[in-house]
């Protein structure tokens, strides 16, 4: 929904952080699949298991071991797309 008013334009955000953090501590645990944009049309592909979930980040660790952590503001920008069901390509409601 976007609100116009003397030529300012807002996006409002259905979703608050604080369901955002609760369904990643759902996921805590899980096998998934993140694409994450990087910016600048880098699209990177990480699947992994969901390990910790912190107050301002979580961290996934790829199947090579790496660890590679996000804040929670980059799902309600869109910027994070997670797939979990068996195939990893259901896009999860996050």
């Amino acid at each position: 929904m976007i609100f116009g008013n003397n030529n300012h334009i807002m996006r409002v955000i259905n979703q608050d952080i604080s369901k955002t953090i609760s369904r990643i501590k759902q996921l805590k645990g899980m096998e998934v699949k993140l694409k994450v944009n990087r910016g600048r049309n880098r699209i990177e592909e990480i699947e992994g298991i969901l390990e910790s979930v912190y107050p301002s980040i979580f961290t996934v660790r790829n199947n090579d071991g790496d660890v590679s952590s996000f804040s929670y503001s980059d799902i309600l920008a869109k910027n994070i797309m997670f797939y979990g069901d068996k195939d990893k390509t259901k896009l999860l409601k996050i």
